[in-house]
């Protein structure tokens, strides 16, 4: 009795404390009223891995053939133990704290169901529903670390029981077997799980909501096999409507999110709304910033009264995640981008690096050749998931940069303490918005919206995500690339004295060139001449004498004045 008092006067503390989200209109509110606007993070790759996280969607996209190439090598033991070690590294308290600090105040949970109950096909006995205790075990940890450090959880059935559409990677879904669409069996595990969350969670105030359906992305009555074209989605909508009575069967206060078919974002033959305590998630992928391309989910916040949410978006360059920002910030509009991890990520807020052995395993699972030992691949699987561990992966203080301070700031700050005399690299140059840090004629990804503005942003895929196109050397160092005229960049360089210094420029080109060096307000320190040196990573140095500095910072910038300069690095002396 002392024990369930102490845990109700706790909660009381905890709701008191004005967390509770409920929707009021078209505002997610706290218990004061207080308007909220979920600025999170999707942990994709943990719970659930799609190939591409791990380098091997050309040969393994779902999660259960990735665990088929990894069986093949070091066993199903050693698979397990692989699981076992990435599951326990990939989200830590550190991350949390990270991703505080950062700025958001809100994680997406995407969960996989197999880590929560069996398969139906598992199940010893037909129709019953047995509980695994690791999935909840690891979803309790995360609200733990998120109740720390007062951020919202959103529980997001990410993988559904049968897999919830024809895209197999995003829900791992082997489609020998009966999908969620074609099995009432797996449709009844889908509301039992819900329910049995939603019993655990039912008095936590930093859960956020409830993503019932991950992305639905299925032909019900059309041709599209994504459900883009569909217009019923009455299956759809039934679900999710069983879905909710279950959870509010045991739990009254926890905002309940639905998705539309045709990855979360085609809304027809939507039923009356059921539930007085709901928000609508869209997705938003590859497109423009604008308003014209969020008009149907305004249309459809407008329409219902009840909030809209983007619950995914991410994968593009640093001026799209700002611009993106800014139009939700006008409008309102929570967000969650994806994911936290991945290896080779440029586009995310850390980046796991790969090792050369990792590197073998792929090659061999693409193209053959001769198959790696057992010990090999296993240590080369477990350093991999050694190296996602919050202390092992690169933090990306450009795209944090770009989320938060360059949404609302013009200025811009050095990336590094550049000092003046000193070796600066081409990379190294300033944080800050296009037009203020750097200009570059290729910088974002618009392939939804506009097939011919298919673009890598940064087309060397290192280091960093902005427009400028950034390789590695031969010798695993970085530079500058694939230049075009008209593109400059800017550094904060801190001289130590009033002088005059000579600028050691090493480039590399196929043909004669110019750039051209001046200041941040405009005036011109230094024309250089660049003679041809035969090749993309021939590398020369050619010298500038009597560029003048100032004692304490001077915003220096390297115009281009022709394409294909490769830019290494200046040496001031």
């Amino acid at each position: 009795m002392k024990r369930a008092l102490l845990l109700s006067a706790f909660l009381l503390s905890q709701f008191g404390t004005s967390q509770l989200l409920k929707t009021n209109g078209q505002k997610i509110v706290n218990d004061k009223g207080e308007n909220i606007q979920l600025r999170g993070l999707g942990i994709g790759g943990w719970m659930l891995q799609e190939g591409y996280m791990l380098k091997t969607a050309d040969f393994a996209g779902p999660q259960y053939k990735i665990k088929e190439k990894i069986a093949e090598l070091i066993g199903e033991n050693g698979m397990n133990d692989f699981y076992k070690a990435y599951l326990k590294n990939g989200i830590t308290k550190q991350d949390i704290d990270f991703l505080k600090k950062a700025g958001f105040n809100s994680i997406r949970l995407p969960m996989h169901y197999n880590l929560y109950t069996l398969p139906i096909e598992k199940e010893p006995k037909k129709g019953q529903n047995t509980w695994l205790e690791e999935g909840f075990k690891m979803t309790d940890d995360l609200l733990k670390w998120c109740a720390d450090n007062k951020m919202y959880l959103i529980l997001d059935l990410h993988a559904a029981p049968g897999g919830q559409g024809n895209d197999v990677n995003i829900s791992d879904n082997d489609k020998s077997k009966p999908s969620l669409w074609e099995s009432e069996e797996n449709q009844k595990k889908t509301i039992a799980l819900w329910k049995k969350l939603a019993e655990r969670y039912k008095d936590e105030p930093w859960i956020g909501g409830y993503d019932l359906i991950n992305e639905p992305n299925i032909n019900f009555t059309g041709k599209n096999p994504n459900g883009t074209d569909e217009m019923s989605n009455a299956p759809l909508w039934k679900l999710q409507k069983d879905i909710t009575e279950a959870i509010r069967s045991v739990d009254k206060k926890h905002i309940i999110i639905i998705e539309g078919n045709g990855w979360g974002n085609n809304y027809n033959g939507l039923t009356p709304l059921w539930d007085n305590n709901m928000a609508f998630s869209f997705h938003k992928y590859w497109n423009y910033t604008d308003d014209a391309t969020i008009k149907f989910a305004l249309d459809l916040r407008e329409k219902h009264n009840i909030p809209i949410w983007l619950g995914e978006t991410g994968e593009n360059s640093n001026v799209w995640f700002t611009e993106l920002i800014q139009l939700l910030d006008k409008h309102n509009i929570g967000y969650a981008f994806w994911p936290m991890k991945k290896i080779d990520n440029i586009a995310g807020v850390t980046n796991v690096k790969i090792t050369p052995e990792y590197q073998k395993l792929l090659d061999y699972w693409q193209n053959g050749g001769e198959k790696p030992s057992k010990e090999f691949a296993r240590k080369a699987l477990m350093q991999i998931a050694e190296n996602y561990k919050f202390s092992n992966v690169e933090i990306k203080n450009d795209v944090i940069d770009a989320m938060f301070r360059q949404t609302t700031d013009a200025s811009t700050k050095p990336f590094k303490n550049l000092q003046a005399p000193g070796k600066i690299f081409a990379t190294d140059y300033d944080l800050g918005r296009m037009g203020s840090a750097y200009l570059d004629k290729d910088y974002v990804n618009l392939w939804v919206s506009d097939p011919a503005k298919r673009s890598e942003w940064n087309s060397g895929n290192q280091l960093r995500n902005d427009g400028v196109d950034i390789y590695k050397t031969k010798s695993n160092q970085y530079y500058v690339g694939k230049t075009e005229s008209g593109e400059w960049l800017q550094y904060t360089i801190n001289a130590k004295a009033d002088k005059a210094y000579t600028f050691d420029i090493n480039y590399a080109s196929n043909n004669p060139a110019k750039i051209r060096i001046e200041d941040a307000s405009g005036k011109q320190l230094s024309t250089v001449s660049l003679a041809s040196t035969g090749g993309n990573e021939n590398w020369k140095t050619v010298s500038v004498k009597g560029i003048s500095l100032k004692k304490g910072d001077n915003k220096i910038r390297i115009y281009f004045e022709n394409d294909g300069v490769n830019l290494n690095y200046f040496d001031l002396k």
